[in-house]
């Protein structure tokens, strides 16, 4: 998979590409199983965190399909789909409940819901951080 950084998430999406809006806080690709299906990833503080190193990018944590058909399970790292096993439907309410908790917990603390959690190295770090001072 490779990525893209763009402003706007362009409405035709093309397989095998992660598309990365900085600016509004989101990743988005087609979904890695073949279905065609748009998955979009919400980067914030407890949503998913994004990693840059200069050369590709992780999404963590996985990514779980579990409204779609064909429930994929996987992460991306540096670049790369990796396929993670499938969840019973058991484990997908209680992935779905700790996650609301967690959002809950975070909130409750008054933390700032404009705070983004994307990780960088070295020059890109700076750029980066350039880029979300307004």
């Amino acid at each position: 998979m490779r990525h893209e950084f763009v402003e706007y998430i362009p409405e035709k999406l093309e397989e095998g590409v992660l598309y990365i809006s900085i600016e509004y806080k989101t990743a988005t690709h087609l979904c890695a199983c073949g279905c065609k299906r748009e998955v979009v990833t919400p980067i914030s503080p407890t949503d998913w965190e994004l990693s840059f190193n200069g050369q590709s990018v992780s999404l963590n944590p996985s990514i779980g399909n579990w409204d779609f058909p064909c429930k994929s399970h996987y992460f991306i790292r540096r670049n790369s789909v990796q396929w993670a096993g499938g969840f019973s439907k058991q484990q997908i309410a209680a992935v779905k409940h700790q996650d609301q908790n967690n959002k809950t917990a975070y909130y409750d603390q008054k933390h700032d819901p404009e705070q983004t959690t994307i990780k960088s190295s070295g020059l890109f770090e700076r750029l980066l951080s350039f880029l979300f001072k307004k």
